[in-house]
């Protein structure tokens, strides 16, 4: 789901206007980890201590109602939406769970790439082809990855979810983790009411706002939902060609580079310096190749193209080159597993073979606690992996490749079990 990332705040009415005013920004995509829990922890932040609610929640809910009028909502359309609305315990309970394990990637990928969805997902791209062609002409955006993405977020548009959002976001802003965050999502969600683009006076999807068949958090909504389908309203809980279209205008203004792959999977040379496989180091096809890195399959891509090499299990997984597809769809949801399931579902669309390398099924995966104590284990040899949150993102890799390099392993910055057993031994 496209996610607008801010810092959390105090419960303030300053905030909240400042919040409102800045809630049109986008935070730049950049793979922060390739769990599939990234999406949601690059959205909420790590698991934390929620301080106890200065305010009761009517007291709250009465200063956000000035700061909403004073915002421009209508008085009477508040009033409504809140009309019985109390925090939710599910939904704290839901902003606070951080689970101890998550799935590997490749256990991701299975789901996400089950033989009925992309079955499902070929009728469905067959049966609406006038409209996705529509579509690319309005927004350059190619038909499968929208496909695909309509498949990961809602199933094809059959779990939307149920959630009321106003009361989701209220509890969230009121009682959650990053107030300040939820509060922008809130008020735009208050401004979707008063613009008449929900179906109903109920806004309804996940436990986190999230909503429609694309699953656009409010203030994506306001930016970038369109009405596709010409009936007056951005309607992206009925109407597949809003939902649709929505998804390309994001892409579209994410930089999407129509008719160009997202990645591809290649082969490595047998001495291959792993320590090239990161984000950050981005060479041309052209560059790439004359290091011995070939693509598995025929790839028809420009030459001058830049890419980074993904290995998301490690050198004894498989490998990919990224290219700039790849982070239009991290701006989407900013995690680098979910972004391999969307270019590798939408090959699968296209009738592309999929991953011919064998992933380590046998691998253990650290548990969060474990991923924390590698962090903290690796400063306190002199490395520097960021804040010990359990988070695998950018610092830790490098942290984990400098450690690689002095043990003479291959550096492909994947912190795995044997590794933090060898820093135990440290």
């Amino acid at each position: 789901m496209p996610y607008l990332l801010l810092r959390g705040l105090n419960h303030t009415a300053t905030a909240c206007l400042l919040v409102l005013l800045s809630a049109c920004a986008e935070a730049p995509a950049q793979p922060l980890a390739s769990s599939p829990a990234a999406a949601v922890t690059s959205a909420i932040g790590p698991s934390s201590t929620v301080a106890a609610p200065l305010l009761s929640f009517e007291e709250w809910r009465s200063l956000l109602r000035s700061d909403a009028i004073a915002a421009g909502i209508d008085a009477a359309l508040f009033d409504r939406a809140f009309a019985g609305v109390t925090p939710d315990p599910k939904v704290i309970a839901a902003d606070s769970n951080q689970p101890e394990f998550s799935r590997p990637v490749w256990e991701y990928l299975d789901g996400a790439l089950s033989p009925l969805r992309v079955a499902q997902g070929r009728v469905l791209k067959a049966q609406h082809r006038p409209t996705l062609k529509a579509i690319r002409s309005a927004y350059a955006v190619d038909h499968e990855v929208l496909i695909a993405i309509w498949g990961m977020e809602s199933n094809f548009g059959s779990n939307i979810g149920s959630n009321n959002v106003i009361r989701s976001l209220a509890t969230l802003a009121f009682d959650g983790r990053r107030q300040a965050f939820w509060r922008s999502q809130l008020l735009a969600a208050l401004q979707i009411l008063q613009a008449g683009d929900s179906p109903s006076q109920k806004l309804v999807g996940s436990w986190a706002g999230a909503m429609g068949q694309t699953q656009f958090m409010p203030t994506t909504f306001n930016q970038y939902a369109v009405d596709f389908d010409g009936d007056g309203r951005r309607d992206l809980w009925h109407s597949t060609a809003d939902a649709l279209a929505s998804a390309a205008h994001y892409l579209h203004n994410s930089g999407w580079d129509n008719g160009q792959p997202w990645g591809f999977e290649v082969r490595l040379p047998s001495d291959f310096d792993y320590a090239l496989a990161d984000p950050e180091v981005r060479r041309s096809l052209v560059q790439w190749r004359a290091l011995g890195v070939k693509p598995v399959n025929p790839v028809d891509a420009r030459e001058d193209n830049l890419a980074s090499l993904f290995l998301p299990a490690g050198h004894r997984g498989p490998a990919f080159l990224l290219l700039n597809n790849f982070r239009s769809i991290l701006k989407y949801n900013n995690s680098t597993a979910y972004a391999l399931a969307i270019g590798l579902l939408s090959d699968a669309l296209d009738g592309q073979p999929g991953v011919q390398a064998a992933w380590p099924r046998s691998d253990r995966q650290l548990g969060r606690s474990e991923r924390v104590e590698l962090q903290e284990r690796l400063a306190s040899i002199g490395l520097e992996p960021g804040p010990a949150d359990g988070i695998i993102g950018a610092n830790t890799r490098k942290a984990v490749r400098a450690y690689q390099q002095r043990l003479g392993r291959p550096a492909d910055g994947y912190p795995s079990y044997e590794l933090l057993q060898q820093l135990r031994s440290h």
